[in-house]
């Protein structure tokens, strides 16, 4: 694979037939290990060199986008599609209290768990087979989801989901990552792939709630079977076949190691919100997550083929932009959690209105990836993730003025779109320069992004949720709101200092643009 960044030199050297390769038709993915594929034999003459945009490549490489971005919403929609129809599901399947997380928490435990692995497997396998084979089975899984007729096929087929999203994720941000390396046009492939990104968990808790209210539960998980085959055609349309570029064998040791590291570690944080930091397990698992993940980097320090090859945090760049993302994610999906409770057991939304008065979150992503594009281009990392930072914490501080009879325009409305506005902010950036210049391990590196997300969402529900707890003072409403507030505080706290690190560790670095 040619690292982003040296496509036109690439052109030069490949010659005439292989631009004229890049003008005839769908995406040429570039070989993962490290050497591009040889253009076809038919391919029809042209000169577009692969960072043009127009006819030949250009189109078809925005058309690859769409496919693989329709794939990656439905994915990351899925995780929270639940989260509103659960109470629909528990009577329906015989869902008992002590299990009634599980097919939540089944798809949240393999999806973090399985990202590094599923990033390996892109250069062992190619990009493209690995999206064809992610979104097929993600489709299998919904279907049997979407039909289970008891709580153990719908735990399982989550947990089938969620091992299926984390082989697609990658391999959809290395797709980007080697494709769109002209400067304008990351700027806008990653700006569409963090407006998913941002609005993924809104757009899966609308879907989820209108669905659960208009058609029955079970329509928020079929509703997938269709949109994967969607973006499984575009995948066949687009993107050709790539070679895989490493034939070493699979890291078999670090893969066990970080798998069962990262699920302990999210398992941990997952059942305080479930048994409590009370329950000696929970305690048990974190410290076992902990442990896990040591062994595993000390094994991938004398892997031939690592897992996840450390040379990637030698950048402080892409070191910023995964601590941004657990920030931001900490701050975010806790203010979730937290609105959640406030919308429908506060005020008693039923699950359309409660989905519906999440929509201003999207709509403040969108809105701020269309104006971050620009910015982009031309600024330095840290100069977007810190703000973005902040603006995620001024969300959260809107929490403690949160009462059971607040008017949503002025308390809750602000922190819906302040939460948008900053996490537009950190997950294009991130994204971005996750991806950018990592060569080989660009699907590793973008695997990353999504793990810091995973986890730092488990913590922020976790430990907020703790924090909430234990200052609320009694079970009444106000009660726990007024811990909710306290909780928001001290998230906004964090984040704060988390930018301020983020602008320290920039500073060491005489040049970190994009550009």
């Amino acid at each position: 694979m040619t690292a982003p960044g040296s496509a036109p030199e690439a052109a030069t050297e490949a010659g005439p037939a292989h631009r004229a390769g890049i003008a005839s038709g769908s995406v040429r993915v570039p070989a993962v290990g490290g050497t591009r594929t040889d253009p076809a034999p038919s391919a029809g003459r042209g000169t577009a060199t692969e960072g043009e945009t127009g006819t030949g490549s250009g189109a078809r490489r925005w058309w690859a986008l769409a496919a693989v971005a329709i794939g990656q919403l439905m994915i990351a929609a899925d995780a929270t599609v639940l989260h509103i129809a659960l109470p629909s599901v528990q009577p329906d399947l015989g869902l008992g209290d002590g299990i009634r997380h599980w097919p939540i928490t089944a798809f949240a435990l393999a999806y973090a768990g399985l990202l590094l692995l599923g990033g390996r497997l892109s250069r062992l396998l190619g990009l493209r087979t690995c999206l064809l084979i992610g979104l097929g089975g993600f489709a299998a899984a919904s279907l049997l989801a979407g039909s289970a007729r008891n709580p153990e096929t719908l735990i399982v087929a989550r947990g089938l989901q969620g091992a299926f999203g984390a082989l697609y994720t990658p391999s959809a941000l290395a797709l980007l990552g080697t494709t769109f390396t002209a400067p304008s046009d990351r700027a806008r492939a990653f700006g569409v792939y963090g407006t998913i990104m941002g609005s993924s968990s809104a757009v899966g808790l609308v879907l989820g709630g209108t669905l659960t209210e208009w058609a029955g539960w079970r329509w928020s998980l079929l509703v997938a079977v269709p949109i994967a085959f969607i973006a499984l055609a575009g995948v066949l349309l687009t993107v050709r076949a790539d070679t895989p570029g490493d034939r070493g064998r699979l890291d078999v040791p670090g893969a066990l190691l970080g798998t069962a590291g990262l699920i302990a570690l999210v398992h941990g944080f997952g059942r305080t919100a479930t048994a409590g930091w009370g329950d000696p397990l929970t305690p048990l698992l974190l410290a076992l997550g902990a442990g896990l993940l040591i062994a595993f980097v000390r094994v991938q320090r004398r892997s031939p083929h690592p897992l996840l090859p450390l040379r990637l945090f030698a950048d402080r760049r892409r070191v910023v932009s995964y601590l941004s993302v657990f920030a931001m994610a900490m701050g975010t999906f806790a203010g979730f959690f937290l609105l959640t409770f406030a919308l429908q057991d506060a005020r008693g939304l039923d699950p359309l209105r409660t989905g519906l008065a999440f929509l201003p979150y999207p709509l403040a992503v969108i809105i701020g990836v269309r104006y971050l594009r620009r910015l982009l281009e031309r600024a330095a990392p840290h100069r977007l993730l810190a703000p973005g930072l902040l603006l995620t914490g001024a969300g959260l501080a809107f929490l403690p003025a949160l009462g059971p009879n607040s008017p949503y325009p002025t308390h809750i409305l602000p922190i819906f779109v302040l939460l948008g506005l900053g996490g537009a902010a950190v997950l294009v950036t991130a994204n971005s320069t996750a991806t950018r210049d990592a060569g080989p391990d660009t699907a590793v590196a973008g695997a990353l992004v999504m793990v810091s997300m995973q986890t730092g969402s488990a913590f922020g529900v976790a430990g907020l949720g703790a924090v909430a707890a234990a200052t609320a003072g009694g079970d009444s409403v106000a009660d726990v709101l007024h811990g909710y507030g306290i909780a928001g505080l001290v998230a906004t706290g964090l984040l704060a200092g988390v930018a301020a690190l983020v602008l320290i560790l920039s500073r060491t670095r005489t040049d970190s643009r994009f550009t």
